[in-house]
């Protein structure tokens, strides 16, 4: 069997990870640096702009308070904070949020940008990736904004926050999949898979592994990387199988179809058990939350006043991060098991191992996968086994 990579190419993908390897052995430390920063200098100083940028526009909006429409709107927000102040704790929470971005800005354009414009990974122009990146970052601000007021606002007013905001959450973690398929057309196009040899195979692949599915859908993501990529978005009447534009123009039906199998062993997963143990992680995070918005509160830091004072949003972020960076070992160890276990579904689904061999080369090939990558990096938290060990699972070639 032919090597994965030439020297040159094994080279090319060594100098392509390395900076991303650097970058994650030193982001941890960068990042509990500028958290320590924030907390221990600069909590206060934006607490105080904020605040004055809020009284600002109170005194030049406030026709908005008579307005009926924009009344209506400032009223339930009151409500939902349980008091004056609400603009105040979004500026502190929006302008922190910025900072940050705004410090990691010049390496997230050169890892996400130029990096990969450098070995040939990405079609961005400027202006493409620029408009994509604000999309990201106001989504971003619209979810904190729903965070801050839901979080803060309701810790204010009921005793057993925690509770009455996490139940409700985790239910809807458990359907929200569903929506899937219409959050990824905020970033590319999507048309239909015409009617064809391809689109026939894949239907009687589905029906042989018993998933429904809605449409298959191909997503235009060629107009910014030049990855591969096959997955099922939804689920239940809104699963659909999308395939990029790439994977049809670079693999054949076989190795397609061999890709789709994969993605149907994930469709085949127990969820539920996941679901719900990730229902009972938030729970538990938020009462976490709950506690230090207590001792915070008791013990007066950052100047807080009260409960639930917006100056600790600091905090929790902190404590978020910490959880994050303790538990990625262990759910990347679980990733990878599924994904090894979605191969092995694979080759019993479709019997063709030489396709999936094909197709796992083929991508390995144009997505530039590290073959071996550092044991730290995978340890870390890969959600993928290296390539190099999924080839070597295979079942040996038929001689």
């Amino acid at each position: 069997m032919e090597p994965l990579f030439t020297a040159e190419q094994l080279a090319e993908i060594h100098a392509y990870y390395l900076p991303y390897y650097v970058r994650a052995a030193v982001d941890p430390f960068a990042r509990l640096a500028l958290m320590a920063l924030l907390l221990g200098v600069l909590v206060q100083p934006l607490y105080r702009a904020a605040t004055a940028a809020a009284s600002g526009l109170e005194h030049r909006l406030g026709v908005l308070r008579t307005a009926p429409v924009s009344r209506a709107f400032l009223r339930a927000m009151d409500r939902l904070w349980g008091e004056p102040g609400w603009g105040a704790a979004l500026l502190f929470a929006l302008g922190m949020d910025l900072f940050v971005k705004l410090v990691y800005l010049p390496v997230d354009v050169w890892f996400q940008y130029t990096l990969e414009h450098r070995h040939g990974m990405s079609n961005y122009t400027p202006g493409t990736y620029a408009w994509d990146l604000l999309k990201g970052h106001l989504l971003g601000a619209v979810c904190l904004s729903a965070l801050v007021i839901g979080l803060y606002g309701l810790a204010r007013r009921v005793r057993r926050w925690w509770l009455v905001l996490g139940v409700p959450v985790a239910l809807l973690m458990l359907v929200s999949s569903t929506l899937d398929p219409y959050r990824d057309r905020l970033y590319f196009d999507q048309k239909p898979l015409p009617e064809g040899p391809l689109r026939t195979r894949m239907t009687e692949l589905m029906n042989r592994a018993g998933i429904s599915f809605s449409d298959v859908r191909v997503e235009e993501t060629s107009v910014a990387s030049r990855r591969v990529q096959a997955y099922f978005a939804g689920q239940g009447p809104t699963r659909t199988i999308i395939l990029n534009d790439v994977i049809l123009k670079d693999l054949s039906e076989d190795e397609v179809l061999a890709a789709v199998a994969h993605e149907a062993g994930h469709v085949q997963e127990p969820k539920w058990p996941g679901r719900i143990a990730a229902s009972f992680a938030l729970l538990t995070l938020l009462f976490a939350f709950d506690r230090l918005l207590h001792l915070s509160a008791s013990r007066g830091w950052f100047g807080t006043t009260r409960f639930a004072d917006i100056r600790t949003l600091p905090l929790l972020s902190l404590l978020l991060f910490v959880v994050i960076l303790l538990t990625n070992p262990i759910s990347g160890a679980f990733s990878r098991e599924r994904e090894r276990e979605a191969d092995r579904y694979a080759l019993r689904l479709t019997g063709d191992v030489e396709s999936f061999r094909r197709m796992l080369v083929k991508a390995a090939r144009v997505n530039k996968m590290d073959p071996e990558p550092p044991r730290w990096v995978v340890l870390k938290g890969m959600s993928h086994p290296p390539v190099g060990e999924r080839l070597a699972d295979l079942p040996p070639p038929k001689p």
